[in-house]
This record gives structure tokens, C-alpha cells and sequence, in this order.
């Protein structure tokens, strides 16, 4: 597997998800899940959306490759993305993806990325699809607790203490 990972982006205030298309040109999703030879993965956020990997697997087509093993390393590539578009996908691949908290969708052969990123975009300012409100609630709480701390002490509060 060849795989290139842009240094991540501070984020922003109001969050940013990734997101995974498979896709063998970057530029459309053209790709079934397992059979997929590539992932590009973009960060999104309610400003906009960025490249921020590329993952290409080998043609080697062994034995250990067309059986359940293939997956593992997909999954395991798509760990921390809210979500992965490809054109179909098995039964055993959405499983596994939903144990990982990654939304499996599908989408039509040569629906071009930069659309479906556009789209997200639109919706998350709008009104976001459930699975895309879900991954910004999760990510919201799994904030490590200093940063929480940090944003409850920026909100401000009193404590009010009866008197003895």
C-alpha cells in the first residue's frame, strides 16, 4: 500500500470531519468498497474541505486478497473518518465500518467528489443529513477533558454557596 497523509490542519471552532471516497482517479467515486484500489481522504468542515490523504493498494491479487482479510486494512485505513462513498458495498464491510463509527454511503458510478463535498458542505451550514449530525456530536464529546474544562471555564461560572 502506497499512502500519503498531508500534515493535519489545526482545527477550527467548529469542527472538522473526514471523509473517504473511493475512487482510483481523485476526482470521482468509481470504486466497489472492498475492490477498491485507492481512498482519497478529505478533511471537512463547516468552511469548506481540503485533501488529506491518499491511499493506493497493490494490484497483487493473492488468494488472501479476495477473501474477508482484504477489508481489514481498509478499515483500518478509514479509522477516525465520519464517512467513506463508494459505488457498492458488502454486508460484511458495512459491519465492520459501523463498528468503526465510519458511515458507509453509495453513490452512483462517476459522482465527481468535488460535488459530493460541496453538497456536505452546503448541508452542514443548513440542515445536515443524521449520520453527518451524529459524527459532530461524537466528535464534540470525545474532546479530550482538558479542552472541555478549558470550554466550560471560557463560558463563565459562578458558584452560588449557601452560608452557614
Amino acid at each position: 500500500m502506497r499512502h500519503l497523509k498531508l500534515i493535519k490542519p489545526a482545527e477550527s471552532d467548529t469542527g472538522q470531519l473526514q471523509i473517504a471516497f473511493a475512487s482510483s482517479d481523485r476526482h470521482q467515486v468509481n470504486q466497489h468498497f472492498g475492490a477498491a484500489e485507492a481512498f482519497v481522504i478529505y478533511t471537512l468542515s463547516a468552511a469548506g474541505y481540503q485533501v488529506a490523504e491518499v491511499a493506493e493498494f497493490s494490484g497483487n491479487d493473492t488468494l488472501k486478497d479476495r477473501q474477508e482479510g482484504k477489508l481489514e486494512a481498509k478499515v483500518r485505513l478509514l479509522q477516525g473518518c465520519a464517512a467513506v462513498y463508494c459505488i457498492a458495498i458488502g454486508a460484511s464491510a458495512i459491519r465492520q465500518l459501523l463498528a468503526q463509527g465510519v458511515q458507509p454511503l453509495k453513490v452512483e458510478q462517476g459522482e465527481l467528489i468535488e460535488d459530493l463535498l460541496k453538497q456536505l458542505n452546503l448541508s452542514w451550514q443548513a440542515s445536515p443529513p443524521v449520520w453527518l449530525t451524529r459524527a459532530l456530536r461524537q466528535q464534540h464529546n470525545a474532546r479530550p477533558a482538558d479542552e472541555r474544562f478549558t470550554a466550560m471555564l471560557a463560558e463563565g461560572w459562578q458558584e452560588d454557596w449557601p452560608s452557614c
